[in-house]
């Protein structure tokens, strides 16, 4: 079994569509179907024919990269789709089916594997650092073998837990099977990289009580007044906040942190929504749970949408970012962010 991480176009145009049908890929529009092709050069002469005007580094990169959706991906291979529209959470699956090309669909949507997606709301605060990155590529396709990859990526799909690496990357490559004339990710998408190391710091620095703390200040800068309980039992309240210049207005919260990596159950849900009904004056409730909520918690939230919230790390990261400028200074001065100017990289 080998793992690959197929996108779904630039800004994840193509994201719900293959997870509603089944697809990974798409993309390369104006190449032809490549069913005949048996070689990586027969693929090359097709993209050459279609696109004669990309230059030889570009039609090498992508030919590779056609060649993994036409030969290299098999049946039972794992598939990673980093989200990109909407959430920014990872979707896992396992390829089904071959190549095919799907010529009465749009041309950013011929060219596909069928895939059984199994999970398709991973948060990446579940995903180590190492593994982050390697999903990070800047590229459309390519394989994914470095650091046990294959291995954690399954484990990811079955249980949402990353079970790390077995052995430092030097010696755990070579235990792979070469994957044949396939991309390994070059670059890396440097926007994602930069998240991913901002949720990986934050989780780390603000454990425990120090989340509450942090989701204060956070909520503080948007306009709220809050109360924060002091470190040891809480009996389900981590926060209360409210409008107003004391506190007292709507909309009043009661907040919840839970700092572990994993997702957290209905009981803690559960418990949220007692802890709403039962503190006079209250209205809805924030859960913020860094690994996000697994799947009966959010069946039991299908009903709840305008009582309870849920922020996993994607979502207190971009919060953190929006107001910034705006936290105070103990608490800005522990998160030492920087904006930066990047070129964009530009996957099909």
């Amino acid at each position: 079994m080998n793992a690959w991480v197929i996108r779904a176009g630039k800004f994840g145009e193509r994201d719900e569509w293959c997870l509603a049908n089944g697809f990974a890929g798409g993309g390369f529009t104006e190449i032809e179907d490549l069913s005949a092709c048996k070689t990586r050069e027969d693929v090359k002469e097709i993209y050459r024919r279609c696109r004669p005007g990309d230059k030889a580094g570009r039609v090498n990169t992508n030919s590779a990269q056609l060649w993994i959706l036409r030969d290299a991906v098999r049946v039972g291979d794992v598939i990673a789709l980093p989200l990109k529209s909407g959430s920014k959470k990872i979707a896992l699956g396992r390829c089904t089916g071959p190549y095919t090309y799907l010529r009465d669909e749009p041309e950013s949507k011929r060219h596909v594997l069928r895939v059984k997606w199994e999970r398709i709301d991973l948060p990446r605060g579940a995903i180590n650092q190492d593994l982050l990155y390697i999903l990070g590529g800047a590229l459309s396709f390519f394989g994914a073998k470095r650091r046990d990859a294959a291995r954690r990526m399954e484990q990811l799909m079955l249980t949402g837990v990353d079970p790390g690496s077995r052995a430092p990357d030097s010696l755990d490559a070579d235990k792979h099977e070469p994957l044949g004339e396939e991309l390994e990710a070059e670059g890396i998408d440097v926007v994602e990289a930069a998240r991913d190391v901002i949720r990986e710091f934050t989780m780390e620095k603000f454990k425990g009580h120090k989340l509450a703390e942090l989701v204060a200040a956070i909520l503080e800068a948007k306009g709220l007044t809050c109360v924060v309980s002091p470190p040891g039992p809480d009996k389900g309240i981590d926060i209360l906040a409210g409008s107003g210049p004391l506190g007292l207005d709507e909309p009043r919260l009661v907040v919840q942190c839970k700092s572990e990596s994993g997702p957290v159950g209905s009981d803690v849900v559960q418990k949220l929504l007692g802890v709403v009904g039962g503190v006079t004056g209250a209205q809805q409730g924030l859960l913020v749970a860094f690994g996000g909520i697994n799947g009966p918690a959010k069946q039991l939230l299908n009903n709840q949408q305008f009582r309870v919230k849920v922020w996993d790390a994607d979502d207190l990261i971009d919060n953190l970012i929006e107001v910034f400028s705006e936290l105070e200074p103990e608490i800005s001065n522990e998160i030492p962010l920087a904006q930066v100017w990047t070129l964009s990289t530009s996957p099909e």
